[in-house]
């Protein structure tokens, strides 16, 4: 059985997101750490942000993008681990 993704992914305060061309860049201005997102990880951005749940991003961008499932699963977490540690997302309960 494969894992679900669990939480819902929120931006916290303090956290600006500025997309210029498809590009996006997130800094946190209460601890200044920031992040350049090709258009790649913007759109998982949005996905991740704009969704009930992290599973259902995975599941929208699992419709928009062709690749395996469990390579996207591994790669949209990873994405949300790197966010977490510099304080640009946080994880809640759904």
């Amino acid at each position: 059985m494969t894992q679900r993704l669990q939480g819902r992914a929120v931006a916290p305060d303090g956290v600006l997101v500025r997309e210029l061309g498809g590009e996006s860049v997130l800094l946190n201005l209460n601890t200044e750490s920031y992040f350049g997102l090709d258009e790649t990880g913007t759109r998982m951005w949005a996905a991740l942000t704009k969704s009930a749940s992290i599973d259902a991003a995975f599941e929208t961008l699992l419709t928009e993008y062709e690749v395996e499932p469990e390579h996207l699963r591994a790669d949209l977490l990873r994405f949300v681990e790197r966010l977490a540690a510099a304080g640009l997302i946080d994880v809640r309960d759904v």
